[in-house]
């Protein structure tokens, strides 16, 4: 049964799994309650986290009460201990693809002004390509585009478009997907296919999979660029306990 339940799982894309979690949210995570696993997002324990995974299915990965993944639960955990974010006055906040997981929480905060914007999304405030954005420059103190880049084919126009909008001193933190294995980003138009692209790029919407030279591309547009790997502050226990990426690292970029 199990087995089944995490095929249908995965075969629901995310932003429809999100719309039905308003529904099953609630019973899933009454039922999962306990305290082996902690998401630091809405401070709720569980017995065990939901599978989560597209080409491959990650166990144990997926909080029931915030749907936050380890990537997500990493970010925040950055952003309440590391930053001014929740403390600074009259922040103004640009954010990505706006993650369900962060969305009603920010928008509570009485110290930021808080934009949110997308192509495509219907919750997002502004309607705009990463690539040619509507903002004046120099216009953001904090921005947040996490798993956006991937997914965009002139990245490097969406990330000077990043700079430009961040105003000077600011923050923008530009989470991807990468393999530590990679040193270069590979990318090839030519695969059409889309479960040949899910293979290869893990999802069949990414445009390339990146490397370890993610980092050097930030500096080479102008950000300062501090690759945090934020996991090692903590100890395995608590990796463990709130389910996070170790050693993933952190793009926390400066202007």
């Amino acid at each position: 049964m199990q087995k089944v339940f995490k095929f249908f799982l995965n075969l629901i894309p995310r932003p429809l799994l999100i719309r039905l979690s308003y529904l099953v949210r609630p019973i899933v995570a009454f039922f999962l309650k306990g305290n082996q696993f902690t998401d630091p997002i809405d401070g709720k324990s569980y017995r065990k986290f939901l599978p989560y995974g597209y080409e491959s299915v990650r166990e144990n990965v997926l909080a029931p009460g915030t749907l936050s993944l380890e990537r997500h639960r990493l970010f925040w955990l950055y952003l309440k201990n590391e930053t001014s974010f929740f403390s600074s006055e009259n922040l103004k906040v640009l954010h990505f693809a706006p993650e369900q997981a962060f969305l009603k929480k920010f928008r509570k905060l009485s110290n930021i002004e808080y934009t949110t914007t997308d192509l495509n999304s219907p919750i997002a405030d502004v309607k705009a390509d990463i690539c040619n954005l509507p903002f004046e420059d120099n216009s953001y103190d904090f921005i947040i585009c996490n798993h956006v880049l991937e997914h965009i084919p002139d990245d490097t126009k969406a990330m000077q478009e990043l700079y430009r909008v961040l105003s000077p001193n600011g923050t923008a933190i530009l989470q991807v997907p990468y393999e530590k294995e990679r040193a270069q980003t590979f990318e090839d138009d030519s695969i059409t296919d889309a479960k040949e692209r899910a293979k290869i790029f893990g999802q069949y919407d990414h445009v390339r999979v990146y490397g370890m030279d993610y980092f050097k591309k930030l500096e080479q547009i102008g950000f300062r660029v501090e690759a945090a790997d934020y996991t090692a502050k903590f100890s395995e226990e608590d990796i463990e306990k709130y389910r996070l990426p170790k050693g993933e690292l952190i793009p926390v970029c400066k202007k």
